[in-house]
């Protein structure tokens, strides 16, 4: 039996970020917290996010969201939440900041310490409240927006992904405004996110046509628009439709993700070198795909069909020229990932949550092949 959850609200367009005082008032939230990161708060986004909230003013703002979210980094914003006796938290960023945002939300309403939530131990049992949240997306690539899970690296080494129709976002404000302008590389890196996204949720073997659905509409978007995105940071066609795109890639992905996603999170966790998980998504999605080619031809061919080319076309080959033509690495080692690193990142990968909806199982020495083809 399918179950079909679709569980929260997106305004989107251009001008929705003026909706953000209404949906604060409607949710009942007096006090908002803000989560951002030093990016986006030195680039004056943060300031055009907020315009739309009145007032403005002594609002707490926690900025330092690391690259990839910390335990750590979630304590000392949950401190800051608490001793601005807040009730909601206002994420505005990319994928960083919803995710710190979340678990702070989750801290806040449901007490500590966050890793009793592990999904794999059965921790989505144990939520009871969560804070209300309000996901404005500064990028197109993470659609966390509207998904059911965060990641955060944990003090013990590990990358968890955390679960629950619990964490979705109570609203979402898709303003494609304040993508504009957003650097080259990063619209690269983020809408390549955006299309593994797609993809995985597609070939994931849950049960769900209505997700892959609005996945394989999300990657027509995508690929399409990508490229004009990259090249002209000024297109507001191209950025509305990757803003689109990336959130039918989370809506899609409540089917799960796969062994794309379990090799970037185990090398997410590095703290030498660290790496931006959408580019990681880019780089070995092609090996993946080579790995999974075999699972699913009817999936295969629907898309192919998406991104415009024959149904029996090499997807993994699409996906390389694809980042060579947006200027993203052409494997692991470019980004400073060494062979000696493999062994342990093979380990991180198989205990991944996304993992479990890959089409084909993959044991650890199949993530060891994985991972140096990728480099």
């Amino acid at each position: 039996m399918a179950i079909l959850s679709y569980l929260t609200t997106t305004h989107f367009d251009f001008g929705a970020i003026a909706l953000l005082t209404k949906e604060l008032e409607r949710l009942s939230i007096a006090r908002p917290f803000v989560v951002t990161d030093k990016g986006v708060r030195g680039a004056g986004v943060l300031d055009r996010a907020m315009s739309g909230y009145s007032p403005s003013d002594a609002l707490p703002v926690f900025d330092e969201t690391p690259a990839n979210p910390t335990e750590d980094a979630v304590m000392d914003a949950l401190a800051l939440y608490r001793s601005h006796g807040c009730d909601g938290v206002v994420c505005v960023g990319g994928g960083s900041a919803m995710d710190l945002g979340k678990a702070v939300a989750l801290l806040a309403g449901s007490g500590g310490p966050l890793s009793r939530f592990d999904p794999a131990k059965g921790g989505s049992r144990l939520i009871d409240q969560v804070a209300p949240v309000v996901a404005i997306p500064t990028t197109a690539g993470t659609g966390s927006e509207v998904s059911i899970g965060f990641v955060i690296n944990m003090r013990e080494g590990r990358k968890l992904t955390f679960a629950s129709p619990k964490l979705v976002p109570r609203v979402a404000i898709c303003d494609p405004e304040l993508t504009l302008g957003l650097p080259a590389l990063l619209t690269a890196a983020t809408g390549m996110d955006a299309v593994t996204h797609c993809i995985e949720a597609i070939l994931s073997p849950v049960v769900n046509p209505p997700a892959e659905g609005i996945a394989l509409d999300g990657l027509w978007r995508a690929w399409r628009h990508l490229p004009r995105a990259v090249a002209d940071g000024s297109d507001r066609e191209a950025r509305w439709h990757m803003m689109m795109a990336s959130t039918e890639g989370a809506l899609a992905f409540v089917k799960g993700l796969g062994a794309v996603h379990a090799m970037s999170h185990a090398a997410g966790r590095l703290q030498t070198p660290r790496l931006h998980h959408g580019t990681l998504n880019a780089v070995t999605l092609p090996a993946v795909l080579r790995f999974n080619a075999d699972t699913s031809r009817e999936k295969f061919e629907r898309i192919a069909m998406a991104i415009g080319l024959a149904p029996r076309a090499d997807l993994a080959e699409a996906v390389t020229m694809m980042n060579r033509s947006i200027g993203l690495p052409a494997g692991l080692a470019e980004m400073g990932v060494s062979a000696e690193m493999i062994d342990g990142l093979a380990e991180f990968a198989t205990r991944d949550l996304a993992s479990r909806t890959n089409p084909r199982p993959v044991t650890r020495a199949d993530y060891t092949e994985l991972f140096h083809q990728a480099l």
